[in-house]
């Protein structure tokens, strides 16, 4: 009974933007994964299949389990690395190394490693690094009121009065806008649309040497430092903290069983992690959770459309989605930076970690968030000490 009381327009809304902001920002990546691994038409539906499961069942269960806004999203840095390296290997050889990263991080995960880890860091530089992976999905607002500025800059009026009269409801008003704006200017193109089901398909795994250490081993690595990682910052950014062990070690185990059907790597959310976790969801942080249990069950449906769910996202105009997806992380982004900067003493570490997020720096196939905080570790040791 709590569960349905704790439910709210809000809420809810927050759940499908975090789906709309998943998919439309890098399922492309995703499907072009499935191709350089052999997977054709229909063993790529089946990879959105696995995808929209796994991802849905860990966001409503853990959410569940731990009454936290526990977002999972799929490793969109991991997917980038197939697209080069997968080539080379069978299909069931790459199937093999998915098999092996998700039992990695099943590893690390109930063994305590990476909680124990985590557990290390700063607030003030999780908090920057926070920032620093938002910052872009903010900015992109108003880059793109630069060449077609109608529509955004009345979704950012009509979010801006909202959040003055409705702030709960600031996020659906400015969508609500920019949806009917789209259809008065006949920016909706839903003939396009095709409509089919997703079904699964099955590959049998295989393993090998080198499949283990040109592509299991770097799907790991990289989906641990370039998204796990921030994941965890996010929620610590936001005030959530739980044990880390359970929650990564559950998420390696439904990665192994779906594995075969094309789940390549499944982990915590950072981006749209916020989205459920901060304040725009709900002003009462104990309610959040209802945002990602939400989330699970849009990425279910969306998993099980498949393909049809890029047709669908794509009928509607790009911009559109950029702008609700910016002023959706305004609220979570003022807040990491505000505690990011509340320290005198971590503040300079603090806008190092948070800058060097920002940047996009990537070396070794791993992403700037990592190398963020990093940086931002070697500053605070740095750091003169405070009399």
């Amino acid at each position: 009974m709590r569960l349905l009381k704790d439910f709210s327009v809000s809420t809810v809304l927050a759940g499908a933007v975090t789906v709309l902001v998943g998919f439309t920002t890098s399922v492309a990546i995703v499907f072009q994964a499935a191709y350089a691994s052999g997977a054709g038409t229909a063993g790529a539906a089946s990879w959105i299949w696995a995808l929209g499961l796994g991802m849905g069942v860990t966001c409503i269960g853990l959410s569940l389990q731990f009454r936290v806004p526990v977002v999972t999203a799929w490793s969109t840095a991991g997917a980038a690395m197939l697209i080069t390296s997968a080539p080379a290997f069978s299909t069931p050889e790459v199937v093999g190394a998915f098999v092996v990263a998700s039992a990695l991080t099943v590893v690390v995960g109930f063994g305590g490693i990476f909680q124990r880890f985590m557990h290390r860091v700063p607030l003030p530089l999780a908090a920057g690094m926070l920032g620093g992976v938002l910052l872009r999905i903010g900015l992109d607002v108003f880059v793109v009121m630069g060449s077609q500025w109608p529509m955004p800059l009345m979704m950012t009026l009509v979010y801006l009065l909202a959040q003055r009269l409705w702030p709960r409801y600031s996020v659906l008003f400015a969508l609500t806008a920019g949806i009917v704006w789209a259809f008065a200017t006949n920016q909706v193109h839903l003939a396009q649309v095709d409509w089919q089901w997703a079904y699964p398909v099955w590959v049998t795994p295989q393993w090998s040497v080198a499949s283990f250490f040109s592509l299991a081993l770097p799907l790991f690595v990289i989906t641990m430092a370039s998204q796990n990682i921030p994941g965890v910052a996010s929620m610590y950014a936001n005030g959530y903290r739980l044990s880390l062990s359970p929650v990564i070690g559950s998420i390696g185990v439904l990665n192994i069983l779906l594995a075969p059907f094309g789940a390549f790597a499944l982990n915590l959310a950072a981006i749209t992690a916020s989205v459920c976790a901060g304040p725009q969801a709900h002003k009462d942080p104990s309610k959040r959770y209802t945002a990602s249990i939400s989330a699970g069950v849009f990425y279910i449906l969306a998993g099980l459309a498949g393909a049809s769910v890029v047709s669908l996202f794509a009928a509607f105009p790009k911009a559109l989605v950029m702008v609700v997806a910016g002023l959706s992380l305004f609220g979570t982004i003022s807040n990491a930076l505000a505690v990011a900067m509340q320290e005198p003493a971590s503040r300079q570490a603090a806008f190092i970690t948070f800058a060097v997020t920002a940047s996009g720096l990537s070396f070794w196939g791993v992403g700037a968030p990592f190398w963020g905080l990093v940086a931002g570790a070697v500053a605070m040791l740095l750091a003169p000490a405070q009399d």
